[in-house]
């Protein structure tokens, strides 16, 4: 079952972020747009290559007034420590949060059950809590930032104008297509 246009649940968890600990709940991201980054967890070899990957987007993502949220079954201390320890992740600024309950990780349907981990799950996520795009990759696939901030940009693009959309490569500023009402009859 797909999980477009699923409203996210009402959640509650603990993120690491720039040497605090801070809650964060779905008030935190209604109104808009946001990323769930999840992966499966701290101290591992693809995640940090990923998470260090996002951040040197960071600042793209949030002038496209977007929030990443990466998201682990680790808890809060123990992002803390990696923060801490490794190099690459010393250099986020982005909040990690904290699942060990897996909550998150059930409502976005990427939990590993044996393994009590999260999948490579990425979801993009509309100002009204619903999820509008989604990937899940094998955990030994890594993903790419500059992918995610163009699916962003689309997804963004197509809320602002309906009545158009973004073919395959599709770019901020390029041409889209508008549907014909009469093509889409005949469908």
């Amino acid at each position: 079952m797909s999980l477009i246009n699923k409203e996210v649940a009402e959640f509650n968890v603990t993120a690491y972020q720039n040497g605090d600990f801070h809650q964060v709940t779905k008030a935190d991201i209604k109104g808009k747009w946001s990323v769930f980054f999840f992966y499966p967890a701290d101290f591992t070899f693809v995640c940090p290559t990923e998470l260090e990957d996002l951040q040197n987007s960071y600042d793209k993502f949030k002038a496209a007034g977007c929030e990443i949220y990466s998201v682990s079954c680790d808890s809060q201390f123990v992002h803390k420590a990696w923060h801490d320890h490794s190099e690459k992740i010393s250099k986020l600024t982005y909040p990690m949060l904290a699942d060990p309950t897996h909550a998150l990780s059930i409502d976005f349907e990427v939990l590993i059950e044996d393994a009590g981990q999260a999948e490579r799950g990425t979801f993009i996520v509309n100002p009204d809590c619903k999820i509008v795009a989604y990937e899940v990759n094998s955990g030994n696939v890594g993903r790419n930032a500059d992918e995610l901030l163009r699916k962003l940009q689309a997804c963004q693009f197509v809320a602002e104008h309906g009545d158009q959309v973004c073919p395959a490569k599709w770019q901020p500023g390029a041409e889209t297509l508008k549907p014909s009402l009469d093509l889409v009859g005949a469908l």
